[in-house]
Formats: structure tokens, C-alpha cells, sequence
């Protein structure tokens, strides 16, 4: 994945140990929308690319000079940043202002606005303050504990998180939202915790679809990558490989096939009415 292409953004607040962090950006928001854990998802095994962005050589250059945790920042915020062009452009069609999530990186734990989130935890979006939180130590123990491993798992994870703030934002899952501020179950299959996901995934795809269109920078092997990320992911495979009797009763994120699908649903259209999980009779 060519992923310095990309224009970097500056909404990303390190707060490690040792690091210098960044002011925070992020807009207050009051929501019942519950965070979220490890996105995975599949690419299309098949696209077109789109018009050839131009080459940045002397960021290639800049990229060997660095260390492995100041090019592993670099790549954060590059997707970050493409997320951030893409929404922007995606809303500005709509006549819409997209507000860009700022995202928190921690380490050892972090008191998120959502409560208190240890270093075991996966990336999640968090409503409150529309933040995104990520130990990007996670992505070390995804390759480790799973051989999930690429660049391009790595992205579509922050762009899931992602299309969880693009989705408060335009209202898309106020089903789920509701159901949470009125207690009503949501979880299990074909639940609406279930459906806010697999939307997620989707709108993950509509971004991926968009940033190939204009930067060209997915290479061979970025496809099996997520593709493996899609296996391993999904509600029936994480209970399997625990050795657990499969329960679809508590699904939170839906099996690999659905995430799967959802993923290239969004990465086929490009379009966001494409992600309508909480009206599909069959997901």
C-alpha cells in the first residue's frame, strides 16, 4: 500500500509515554452510540484503479530515514488524513461540513470520554467526544495472536472507526442509538448492534472505494491482507478459534461472510446509501 500518498493530518493526539502530544480537536458530541472494538473486512478481489497520483519522492526518502514508531505515526496519520479528504469531499456534495474526529493514541490504558479503556483494548470510536482511540501496539498483537498483518488491514481498522463517526454524524444509525438510550436489546445476529457494525464496514469500504479512485496506491498482496483480516474478525471465527460452540445470539460484529460483503458492498458502489444495513432484510 503506497500509503504516503496521502496527505497526513493533524488531528492526531499522541499522548504515549514520552511523546509530545497534540491538542485536542475533537468536537463534543452527547450520544448513546456504544464504542466499538477490532474492525476486519475484505477487499473486492478485483478494481480499477483510478487516475495515478503523483509520486512523492522525497517523502519515500524522508520515510527510510525514519524510525520504525516514527514511520508506524507517519502511517497513522496519512490514513487519518485520507479519511479526512474523502469525508470532506463525500460531504461537501451533500452541501454537508464534515467534522473531523481527532484520534488519541495511548498506551498502558487511557481515560477516553467514554470511561477508562486498558492497553489490551481494541481501536474504538468513542461518541462522546467523537474521538478515536488506538494502541497502536494492538496492530503488533493482531499480527502476533492472529497473523493479521499489511497495511492495508491496518487502514481499513482506522477507517471502520472512522465510518462510526460518519455515521452520528449523518444519522445513519439512529436505530441503534435509540435502542441504547431505551434499553432495548441490540445485540445478537441481525441485531442492531450487529447492523451499526457491519455499516461501519461498509462505509470503511465507500472510503477505501474513493482514496483507490484517487491515489492508486493499492498494490497486490494489500487484498488478502484484509481479506485475512475479514476471516479473522468476524463474530463465528473469534469463537471458534476460542474453541467456543458458535452463538449467534451474541454477535456484536457479525460473521466473516457479512463483513465481508458489507466491505465490498461499499468498495463496488463508492456511495454511502449502499451501507443501509439497518433496512436489509438479509445481511
Amino acid at each position: 500500500m503506497l500509503w504516503n500518498k496521502a496527505r497526513r493530518s493533524d488531528n492526531v493526539d499522541d499522548t504515549r509515554q514520552g511523546k509530545d502530544a497534540r491538542r485536542p480537536t475533537g468536537k463534543i458530541i452527547g450520544t448513546g452510540l456504544a464504542a466499538s472494538i477490532l474492525a476486519g473486512a475484505a477487499l473486492y478481489s478485483t478494481f480499477s484503479n483510478g487516475p495515478e497520483a503523483p509520486s512523492a519522492p522525497h517523502e519515500q526518502t524522508l520515510l527510510q530515514t525514519l524510525s520504525p514508531e516514527e514511520t508506524q505515526l507517519h502511517f497513522i496519520e496519512s490514513i487519518l488524513g485520507d479519511t479526512e479528504d474523502t469525508w470532506k469531499q463525500l460531504f461537501a456534495q451533500t452541501g454537508r461540513h464534515y467534522p473531523a474526529p481527532t484520534l488519541t493514541l495511548f498506551s498502558d490504558g487511557v481515560v477516553s470520554g467514554c470511561g477508562y479503556a486498558a492497553a489490551s483494548s481494541g481501536p474504538f470510536f468513542c461518541p462522546e467526544n467523537t474521538r478515536i482511540y488506538l494502541d497502536p501496539q494492538f496492530f503488533a498483537q493482531m499480527a502476533r495472536q492472529f497473523s493479521v498483518v499489511g497495511d492495508f488491514a491496518q487502514a481499513f481498522i482506522i477507517a471502520h472507526e472512522v465510518g462510526h463517526h460518519v455515521q452520528l454524524e449523518l444519522g445513519l444509525s439512529r436505530p441503534f442509538e435509540e435502542a441504547l438510550a431505551a434499553r432495548r436489546p441490540f445485540t445478537g445476529d441481525a441485531g442492531l448492534e450487529v447492523r451499526a457494525e457491519l455499516q461501519a464496514d461498509c462505509l470503511a469500504g465507500v472510503w477505501a472505494h474513493h482514496a483507490q479512485q484517487r491515489l492508486a496506491w493499492l498494490e497486490p498482496g494489500d487484498i488478502e491482507a484484509a481479506l485475512n483480516a475479514a476471516t479473522t474478525f468476524g463474530d463465528d471465527f473469534l469463537q471458534r478459534a476460542r474453541n467456543q460452540t458458535v452463538r449467534p445470539e451474541t454477535f456484536s460484529h457479525g460473521t466473516s461472510t457479512q463483513r465481508s460483503d458489507w466491505f465490498t458492498s461499499g468498495f463496488d458502489s463508492g456511495r454511502i446509501d449502499a451501507c443501509d444495513t439497518f433496512n436489509a432484510a438479509k445481511l
